[in-house]
């Protein structure tokens, strides 16, 4: 019989925010919730006293009592929540105002910057004043072109703080991927970095940023943050119309921040789809749901509290930075990394960990992937004494990264597979710091989120693989596309399936431990002989094998059907003979079924992959069939596409 990986003890169990929730709803609602089945139940079928209750136990402030908390159609996505009354994002991000530390800012080179919570809030008051006397306010857009770093988050808190609405880009993006989104949002202010490290290189970003400027006609302002070129000047970046200062010019730190009040559905955040099968979508994201969505990942399924110093390794093109953001709200420090995860060596993150006493870190599938084929053993290394949790995002995290995690890293630790995307800035299943962990699931569906997997038709199942749904309206569903006055973009993206529920577009499966497995995402699913197989099934096989550092798969149209196509990316000096691809089918055909076996194995020296990390199965797909991929920009390496397009294997 399988065993959990981790099983929290009594005392840590009780010692949760998660169990003390538990607890204050049988309280206040005089019940008997006996656990996290129970209680999730509950907050599905009450939202309205759930979501309520967690205004109450995070303290939320409103401007004043809500009319309605919700009220919508039978069909979503039609609803709206908290009429009436108004909030500000900013302002219960910056409650904390003591010397305590707020964002720690590591750079690649070792640069370490440590901003207080009161120091924090002055810089935001400074740059708030300064954007106001430039004419920004209430509803105007705010765009970086940053790397993550204190000045950023300074940024993001002033654009909220003023009723502003913030949009990001890191300055990996190509400047067709930052104009194809901020073109279609005209933001009035762009901060951007005059340059950025990355694997020990510096890279100059002044042409860019010109090239962008000529392209954005609405910037008014733009503001340069010398980072890591400390001799820029203004005049490097002149472009067109717009205003040119250095971030120290632009203001000065000091003061105490204003608040403007906003209503819950105000946009806060513009975020943006991968872009790679068109112009990316402009998703937005209101004030009100955004914040107790992250108060309640954040401090009850993440466990964060005021003690805890949260990082994520992310880039501010990443959603997971924003969520990360919001850790300030429960008055955590944020340990803020830029660079390269492997840059000088491969336990630069872990060495991170130990340095500022890192008690919830996290990362990508990838990263842990690539973690354990370096050989890095944390373990025999590292203290990590401080460290509780450990997220994981972007794919799904492998089984062998579950046993990695718990025999080389660290053994008495919460490992959080999580799941949802920026369709939601947050998550439809996450971690649980008071249920066991099970090897390849993600621990349970979130509180307040009515996820399940559906089979085609259209009925709940479990223990069978199916579409990942929602099927009630959620507070961090996105408030609209971008120039979708009707929001029928938003409808064709999420309810075109199942009209009436959200459609996440995962292929997934629930399990008897009320946990989610996915099996990758649904447009990617092969179809061998009508048989739905998830990707991640292969990946998780394939890459057991010591010689392969990564693979992806697709579907290739052949012969009035589909069949399995297999690219790999080896280790240095390995090449793909005939006894490694048998090795291959054989742990394929040993741990799934012969319908997972690829038809064709092909060596490619790179996979092509978002800048946030993902691969790209649909791309890939593209190429393989002579058809455009529109928008490599979006890609991280667009020019990896070209190892698959012509490939004599494929002929035949």
């Amino acid at each position: 019989m399988q065993e959990a990986l981790w099983t929290p003890s009594p005392e840590q169990v009780a010692a949760t925010q998660m169990d003390a929730f538990r607890r204050h709803i049988n309280q206040a609602h005089h019940l008997d919730l006996a656990d996290y089945a129970e209680l999730h139940a509950w907050s599905v079928a009450h939202r309205v006293a759930f979501w309520l209750a967690i205004v109450d136990f995070f303290a939320v402030h409103f401007s004043q009592a809500a009319s309605e908390v919700l009220s919508e159609d039978s069909v979503m996505p039609s609803a709206s929540w908290y009429k009436e009354t108004e909030l500000n994002f900013a302002e219960h991000l910056l409650r904390r105002r003591d010397d305590h530390p707020a964002l720690i800012a590591i750079g690649e080179d070792g640069s370490r910057e440590v901003l207080s919570y009161a120091q924090l809030a002055a810089h935001v008051a400074g740059l708030q004043k300064s954007l106001t006397e430039a004419g920004i306010g209430f509803g105007d857009r705010i765009a970086a072109f940053m790397p993550n770093t204190w000045q950023t988050i300074v940024g993001a808190l002033a654009a909220a703080s003023l009723g502003a609405t913030w949009s990001s880009c890191s300055p990996d993006f190509g400047t067709q991927g930052v104009s194809d989104r901020f073109g279609q949002i005209e933001p009035k202010v762009l901060i951007a970095c005059a340059a950025y490290r990355y694997a020990g290189k510096t890279i100059g970003l002044a042409d860019k940023i010109k090239e962008i400027i000529a392209r954005l006609p609405s910037i008014e302002q733009l503001i340069i943050v010398p980072y890591a070129n400390p001799d820029a000047e203004a005049k490097d970046f002149k472009a067109g119309h717009a205003k040119i200062t250095l971030w120290d010019d632009f203001y000065q730190a000091g003061g105490e921040p204003i608040f403007t009040p906003v209503p819950f559905a105000h946009p806060l955040y513009i975020m943006y789809s991968s872009g790679t099968t068109g112009v990316p979508k402009c998703i937005v994201h209101g004030t009100g749901g955004t914040l107790l969505q992250h108060l309640k990942e954040l401090g009850l399924h993440t466990d964060l509290t005021d003690k805890d110093t949260l990082c994520y390794y992310t880039t501010c093109g990443w959603m997971m930075w924003n969520w990360m953001m919001s850790g300030l709200a429960l008055g955590a420090s944020i340990v803020l990394f830029d660079g390269s995860p492997f840059h000088p060596n491969a336990d630069r993150l872990i060495d991170l960990i130990d340095q500022e006493n890192i008690s919830i870190f996290g990362t990508s599938a990838k990263y842990l992937a690539a973690l354990e084929k370096a050989g890095s053993k944390p373990k025999q290394t590292h203290r990590l004494e401080h460290l509780k949790a450990l997220l994981s995002t972007g794919s799904p995290l492998s089984h062998e990264s579950f046993e990695y995690v718990y025999r080389d890293v660290k053994q008495n630790l919460c490992l959080s597979s999580i799941s949802g995307g920026t369709d939601i800035i947050s998550c439809f299943a996450l971690g649980n710091p008071v249920l066991p962990v099970w090897i390849g699931e993600l621990q349970c569906k979130g509180l307040g989120m009515a996820v399940e997997v559906w089979n085609d038709a259209g009925q709940p199942v479990i223990g069978e693989k199916g579409e990942l749904v929602c099927t009630r309206h959620f507070t961090a569903m996105p408030v609209s596309f971008w120039n979708d006055p009707d929001g029928e973009k938003l409808k064709a993206a999420y309810f075109s399936q199942y009209p009436g529920v959200w459609a996440q577009g995962d292929y997934a499966e629930e399990t008897i431990h009320g946990g989610i497995i996915i099996h990758g995402r649904s447009d990617a699913v092969l179809n061998p002989g009508g048989v739905r197989i998830g990707t991640a099934e292969i990946y998780r096989q394939v890459e057991k094998l010591p010689e392969i550092l990564e693979s992806i798969a697709i579907g290739q149209d052949w012969d009035n059907d589909v069949r399995v196509v297999l690219f790999v990316r080896l280790r240095e000096g390995v090449e793909l003979s005939d006894a490694l691809q048998n090795s291959i089918r054989q742990i394929i055909r040993s741990n799934t079924t012969p319908r997972h076996v690829p038809a064709k194995i092909v060596q490619v020296n790179d996979i092509p992959r978002t800048i946030s990390g993902k691969i790209v199965e649909l791309a890939v797909r593209n190429v393989v069939h002579g058809r455009p991929v529109k928008n490599t920009d979006a890609l991280a390496n667009p020019q990896a596409l070209e190892e698959f397009r012509d490939r004599t294997e494929l002929a035949s």
